[in-house]
């Protein structure tokens, strides 16, 4: 196996995996009414399909980043892909409600190893600055053209072969990027001194996170006063205190908090969170109008996300180059304003009585603000943070994003649900436009906090490192902190 370094090559594998990854947000959505009618579980059960996935990966994404950093990179990504392909195929030969629900848990697992190796490649292979821009512009459009594949395939599918093909169709995929890992992406450096996986840390954060993320996804479905679900929160409080006691004790902890005296970091990891909980429920919420409200099939919902999501490409592309000449702050801040905008349009969009072209301009405008906000995000997370631990850098802000998803969809459903109980027939589908009309337009206000977070990074949006220590430098451009291209990574991770 080769051990040359093909940027460009290794570049097209990532961005394939993170379409692979983006896909399977979204393909199950348009297949669960097909699904929970051939299985035989209820509506608001078949919810758990798509819980299952998020619950988990929500749950391992920190693991997933320290297990980069001290196992391997290249190893990780590999293993991942490996587990989406098995999971998927387990998917598509479930014939039962329990089948599918654990194989969508093993694929949130796979995404939870999948998304932060991804990134922590892409930082080390690519140096900080105009090169890494780019790659994660890249990254980022491949990420957006997953959404629209899944949503357009999983329309097509379902409709053409049932609903376990949105299973099958990761398998090659998944398999075939795997192997070709192999001979691409560069081998693991070999580890220098030994360090601990701080077990202890790794099982209480895991656990905590898993029964947080458990906590908000199913508090909308089983009430919030439901003992499994208060005992999930306290569960995962105790669970994640041990964890923070742990961590400040250990010589060799799984999350650093000295990584947090990053602004950089730690800005981008608020506003991956800010993203998730606004941007983020979008695409659920246009599902129910679209198929509840309006009556779309699965094809015609899968066609109504194209436009979005080319939008949302776009915007990727546009914020590369913005953040590559204007710096990751100034970015953030004109992405969240076109968002904040785009999506208050949008919100007129949502009417019973309301066709598709009303929603135009909204999803455009909002999914290039979107597009925009995606790549300078990570941009911001990953600068003037050392090589040997952008895992877990990046599993810290891939966290946020899953939590920020979870607490935005706990949040804005219960708004929406508001006034719709007791309801049937059009004055239901009446109430559910209503109600989320009232949550598009909180999302669009929440997008407005985005500004305040983005003016705490320092102006030049970036941030440099001395002697491994993240030091904020306001008005100056970064040092290359990444392993750049041709320089093997010894750090020992």
């Amino acid at each position: 196996m080769s051990d040359k370094r093909r940027p460009g090559l290794s570049l097209v594998l990532l961005a394939l995996a993170q379409t692979v990854y983006s896909l399977d947000l979204n393909i199950v959505f348009v297949a669960l009414p097909e699904i929970g009618s051939d299985l035989g579980f209820p509506g608001q059960t078949q919810q758990l399909v798509v819980s299952a996935y998020v619950v988990l990966a929500g749950g391992f994404l920190l693991l997933g980043g320290r297990a980069a950093d001290l196992l391997g990179r290249r190893r990780m990504f590999v293993l991942a892909l490996t587990l989406y392909a098995a999971s998927s195929l387990a998917g598509g030969l479930a014939n039962s409600a329990g089948v599918i629900i654990a194989a969508r848990a093993v694929q949130g697992v796979g995404g939870a190893l999948l998304l932060p190796a991804t990134l922590s490649l892409i930082n080390n292979l690519f140096e900080e600055g105009p090169r890494r821009n780019r790659a994660l512009g890249v990254w980022g459009g491949a990420g957006a053209s997953g959404l629209t594949l899944g949503a357009l395939l999983g329309g097509a599918l379902t409709e053409r072969f049932g609903w376990p093909a949105v299973f099958y169709v990761n398998v090659p995929l998944a398999g075939l990027i795997a192997l070709a890992a192999l001979y691409v992406i560069p081998r693991d450096p070999a580890r220098g001194e030994r360090r601990r996986f701080d077990l202890p840390g790794a099982l209480s954060v895991t656990a905590g996170s898993t029964l947080l993320v458990f906590g908000l996804v199913e508090g909308p479905e089983l009430g919030w006063g439901d003992p499994l679900v208060v005992a999930a929160f306290a569960a995962a409080a105790v669970l994640l205190a041990a964890f923070a006691a742990i961590e400040a004790r250990s010589a060799d902890p799984l999350m650093p908090f000295r990584l947090f005296r990053n602004r950089s970091l730690t800005v981008g990891m608020t506003v991956t969170f800010v993203y998730m909980a606004t941007f983020g429920v979008l695409p659920y919420f246009l599902t129910v109008l679209m198929q509840s409200v309006h009556g779309y099939s699965a094809l015609r919902t899968g066609l109504g996300f194209l436009l979005p999501s080319l939008a949302i490409a776009a915007g990727t592309q546009l914020g590369e180059r913005a953040a590559t000449r204007l710096g990751a702050r100034t970015t953030l801040l004109t992405g969240f304003v076109t968002g904040a905008g785009g999506t208050a349009v949008l919100a007129l969009g949502f009417d019973a009585d309301a066709g598709y072209a009303l929603l135009v301009p909204g999803l455009v405008v909002s999914g290039v603000g979107q597009g925009v906000v995606w790549t300078a995000m990570w941009i911001a997370a990953a600068t003037g943070t050392p090589a040997h631990e952008q895992g877990v850098a990046n599993g810290i802000a891939s966290t946020a994003l899953n939590i920020g998803n979870a607490i935005g969809l706990a949040v804005f459903t219960v708004v929406a649900d508001l006034g719709t109980q007791g309801k049937t027939d059009a004055a239901l589908r009446t109430a559910t436009a209503d109600g989320e009309f009232l949550v598009v337009l909180l999302t669009a206000a929440g997008m407005l906090t985005g500004l305040l977070v983005t003016l705490a990074l320092p102006r030049s949006g970036a941030a440099r490192t001395v002697g491994g220590i993240p030091q904020d430098a306001p008005g100056r451009a970064a040092e290359p902190v990444g392993s750049p291209v041709g320089t093997p990574d010894n750090s020992g991770s």
